[in-house]
């Protein structure tokens, strides 16, 4: 008898196939979701005002595209080291003296595929599977499910007006007690309420970590996108910190997925491990661009001060389309608004807001699963004339709704 091929094999049953693994059941990250559906909307003819990421609507600077065409120039872009290039580590390690007045060593600087696997790296390199992490509520979705997903357990530390949207050193204190936890992950500015940790919280976060002996993981994604204060770096207070940052969001370089990871000395060849196993390497055409974008300081301010045009345009007129409670707004370029005079459902809210306005927003239920179903997160990082644009629609939907 002939041998059977391989496409005479009966066909594994399509269950097992389609289930996936019990580490993949995380939630998605819906602000993606509403993207896509907001992308439906225009491929079908509709006008929409994107509202909904936290993406720059400019450019990389001309200094990054730039520096990308020279890089092409010379030559094949092959891998770079695991850690990535020196030249960037260096131009990084510069950076924080600049801005921060602190001296870092370019070696604890790490190049990752944008601050996404940093935070891989981050949580593979110091927690164990099973480890608990304290992460704030509302915070960025994807800590929780990173977390989750390498078979961590991310504890929520609830914040709110009273305390300023940022966890406090009790806070933090109280989650050791109860939850054993190995480590806390704070982002200022935060996504979604835009709020900042003031420098005196910030040290004391630090020195409880330090006490405790577990991590401090600092987010600065959002550092330079400012409003009422400038944003202090965890480093300022301590090199035993992890501090995670992007060329996304200040650098608006949110496509070419490059990041960068400080860590202490003894962390480096830890992390350099996992980065050559996990990535072999950061993209070279990216991390030349990145290198680059150091040269466009200017322009970038230039945006800076166009998001703080579009903040003071939407504390105006966000009121009158009857939003009228929201977080502060320090930093980065969000609204993080409570609509529970308005709807107990956020999700729904928002695609009533797309469907009838053409106003792309993201539901506080990306954000906060048991509180987030009162709130609504609008993105200012667009063009002005978008910005007004949606504002005028909001107020038409707004009138429409009280004279129905």
């Amino acid at each position: 008898m002939a041998e059977r091929s391989m496409i005479d094999r009966p066909p594994v049953a399509a269950s097992m196939l389609s289930e996936g693994s019990a580490r993949s059941q995380i939630p998605s990250f819906i602000v993606m979701d509403v993207m896509r559906a907001a992308l439906a909307l225009e491929s079908a003819g509709r006008s929409v005002m994107h509202m909904e990421v936290g993406q720059p609507g400019t450019a990389a600077p001309q200094a990054a595209r730039t520096a990308v065409l020279r890089a092409l120039e010379e030559g094949p872009l092959g891998y770079t080291m695991a850690l990535g290039c020196d030249p960037l580590r260096a131009r990084i390690a510069r950076h924080y003296n600049d801005w921060y007045g602190v001296q870092i060593n370019p070696e604890r600087v790490i190049i990752t595929t944008g601050s996404s696997a940093a935070f891989v790296l981050a949580f593979l390199g110091v927690f164990d599977a099973g480890d608990s992490v304290a992460v704030p509520s509302p915070g960025y979705p994807c800590y929780r499910h990173i977390l989750k997903t390498l078979g961590q357990r991310p504890v929520t530390i609830k914040t709110g007006p009273a305390t300023g949207w940022m966890p406090t050193a009790d806070d933090l204190a109280y989650a050791v007690r109860r939850d054993d936890i190995k480590g806390l992950l704070i982002a200022s500015p935060a996504n979604p309420t835009g709020t900042m940790l003031e420098e005196g919280r910030l040290a004391e976060l630090v020195s409880v970590c330090q006490r405790e002996g577990i991590w401090l993981l600092s987010d600065e994604i959002y550092h330079g996108l400012t409003y009422t204060r400038v944003a202090k770096t965890a480093l300022a207070h301590s090199d035993n910190v992890i501090v995670i940052n992007s060329f996304s969001k200040y650098f608006s370089m949110t496509g070419w997925r490059v990041g960068w990871i400080i860590v202490p000395d003894a962390l480096v060849r830890v992390l350099e491990r996992l980065a050559q196993n996990l990535y072999i390497s950061p993209p070279a055409v990216a991390q030349a661009a990145a290198l680059g974008a150091f040269d466009g300081m200017d322009e970038l301010e230039a945006n800076r001060r166009v998001y703080a045009q579009n903040r003071k345009l939407l504390l105006d007129e966000l009121p009158k389309a009857g939003f009228r409670s929201f977080a502060p707004a320090d930093g980065a370029f969000y609204m993080y608004c409570d609509v529970s005079s308005i709807t107990d459902d956020s999700h729904a809210l928002a695609c009533a807001i797309l469907k009838e306005t053409g106003v792309a927003t993201t539901p506080g239920v990306d954000f906060d699963a048991e509180r987030g179903f009162h709130f609504i997160r609008f993105s200012y990082a667009g063009k002005t004339e978008d910005i007004i644009e949606a504002t005028q629609r909001l107020k038409r939907w707004s009138d429409q709704r009280r004279q129905a």
